[in-house]
């Protein structure tokens, strides 16, 4: 160990429940210098802990931010157009009862988090006609879209149609959604959450959800992953699930990857690496 300098983690090589041991080895590695990670959450106390050992920490984030926004449209268009109903209706071979569908143009969308993906969320939004309505935590005037701060939050969430969350998991966004929050959106709007779980109080977004105001809800990521087998998110009828993959595409893979290569030429010159984190 005492000859590893640089670390990589990316998720393709540390498939599965095979972070911890990376990360095992990492902490007994006394002359690492250098870790990139493909992802760009540094959210967990590893990280805190990498940094008070003198590790540079760096990260491909921006490289999925394309295809994670093109997932939020997806599942914006299929909350309004039933899509999750339909999809269980094939499986049972039965030619299904014809919701009432909603319309996306002229929706109200709430970004939380104008990073690169909100950015590019409110970018594609406007295309499809929403009011598009970003929330950060200090506007700085050059936002692809209308920009309140996040203090304005709950004089916002009463105009919102659909509110999705892109932010980063910080102190200051833990529990961002809870069920006051909840309670002040509109009576059956949507929630598109690809940030981190721990954004929404995942048992009040439950209880909206089967309450109906919350009209329904796609979910990317969860406070505790792989979601529990017995979470009623599962079986909730308004609600899509899918296995924190919004961004797994080639070109995104690509992307991450240019990045790290492209600091390891940093690396071997002396030069400053991107992204650090």
């Amino acid at each position: 160990m005492a000859t590893i300098d640089i670390a990589v983690f990316s998720s393709d090589i540390w498939q599965g429940d095979q972070g911890p041991s990376f990360f095992k080895v990492l902490l007994q590695a006394p002359n690492v210098r250098w870790l990139h990670m493909f992802a760009a959450g540094l959210d967990h106390p590893i990280f805190g802990e990498l940094r008070r050992r003198g590790l540079t920490i760096t990260h491909s984030a921006g490289s999925s931010a394309t295809p994670i926004a093109h997932t939020v449209v997806m599942h914006i268009i299929a909350l309004c157009r039933q899509a999750r109903a339909f999809a269980v209706a094939q499986s049972e071979h039965r030619w299904a009862d014809r919701p009432t569908n909603l319309d996306v143009e002229g929706r109200t969308l709430a970004v939380v988090g104008l990073g690169s993906i909100g950015s590019e969320v409110a970018r594609l939004a406007a295309h499809f006609g929403m009011h598009v309505v970003g929330v950060r935590r200090t506007p700085t005037g050059d936002e692809p879209c209308e920009t309140w701060s996040t203090t304005r939050l709950h004089e916002l969430l009463p105009q919102v149609d659909t509110l999705v969350l892109t932010a980063p998991l910080t102190d200051e966004t833990r529990g961002l959604i809870g069920a006051h929050e909840l309670g002040l959106l509109p009576r059956g709007a949507h929630v598109v959450n690809v940030g981190r779980g721990e954004l929404i109080d995942e048992a009040a977004l439950v209880e909206a959800l089967q309450s109906g105001q919350v009209g329904g809800a796609a979910l990317d990521v969860f406070a505790v992953e792989p979601l529990p087998t017995d979470s009623l998110l599962w079986d909730l009828p308004n609600v899509i699930v899918t296995p924190h993959h919004a961004g797994g595409t080639p070109l995104a893979a690509q992307r991450a990857a240019d990045v790290f290569t492209a600091n390891i030429g940093h690396w071997m010159q002396g030069a400053p690496l991107r992204n650090q984190a």
